[in-house]
Formats: structure tokens, C-alpha cells, sequence
């Protein structure tokens, strides 16, 4: 596979530049109360259940292949 290489240099005008490389002062948010969510536990429950799902897909597809 061939490809064209160019120099990856560009010229950029020097106030488009300094744009670019300003110093931005930011402040940041104090007092700012986030929601506490709790993840959800993943139970024996769950995990029966999935095990059961996978069960009946193998089962139906073993009485399509007939």
C-alpha cells in the first residue's frame, strides 16, 4: 500500500497562534452538592436468572435445528 507522506509542520499567523496559547483562568465550583447514587448490587438472584435464560435460548434453538 502506497501512501503520500507531507511534513506535518503548519504555519499558523502569529495572533491566531497566541490565541491559542492564552492562559485561561478558571474558577472552581465550591458548595455544590451532587446526588449520591448507589450502583446496583448484582445478587445470586441475577445471576439464576441469567443462567435460567441462557437454558431456554439453547433449548429452542436445539428444536429449530430438527
Amino acid at each position: 500500500m502506497k501512501t503520500n507522506l507531507r511534513p506535518s509542520i503548519v504555519q499558523l499567523e502569529v495572533e491566531l497562534l497566541n490565541n491559542l496559547v492564552k492562559e485561561v483562568k478558571e474558577t472552581v465550583a465550591t458548595g455544590v452538592a451532587l446526588k449520591t447514587t448507589t450502583k446496583p448490587v448484582f445478587a445470586a438472584v441475577d445471576l439464576w436468572s441469567i443462567q435460567r435464560n441462557m437454558k431456554s435460548a439453547k433449548r429452542y434453538s436445539r428444536r429449530s435445528a430438527f
